[in-house]
């Protein structure tokens, strides 16, 4: 039989910061079934974190200090945002599923500051490993 192998419209393959976005957005889904007010909240995935202060570009020497994500509240021409940074998150990580379980701890740890909770009162499985 010859054919494609799949319909146009389904990509054969998806590029890592594809894949990446993915993790994010399942993530949000899973969140935004308890906390609602999230669809306001604009989730966007960058590759690396800028240094805070452009005059010392070695800021984050230290791997520790690399931030994997960060959130900014609402202003008044503008939704609350949380940032993920793909590149640090998959640096830690050595599989799909270190990386899924790893997103979702980032995203969780960013909900939980814009809304000045702990994160496991955001996601009660919260740092458990083996979630959903």
């Amino acid at each position: 039989m010859r054919g494609p192998v799949a319909p146009p419209q389904v990509p054969l393959s998806a590029t890592r910061a594809e894949t990446f976005r993915d993790l994010v957005q399942d993530s949000v889904e899973r969140l935004e079934r308890r906390w609602p007010q999230l669809a306001e909240v604009d989730f966007v995935v960058l590759d690396v974190p800028r240094p805070s202060t452009p005059d010392d570009p070695d800021e984050w020497h230290d791997a520790e200090s690399v931030p994997l994500g960060s959130a900014v509240a609402a202003a008044k021409d503008r939704s609350a945002r949380i940032v993920v940074y793909r590149r640090p998150v998959e640096i830690r990580t050595k599989n799909r599923d270190e990386r899924a379980l790893l997103v979702h701890e980032v995203v969780v740890e960013q909900v939980a500051e814009l809304l000045g909770l702990a994160p496991e009162s955001v996601d009660p499985r919260y740092g458990q490993d083996g979630q959903e």
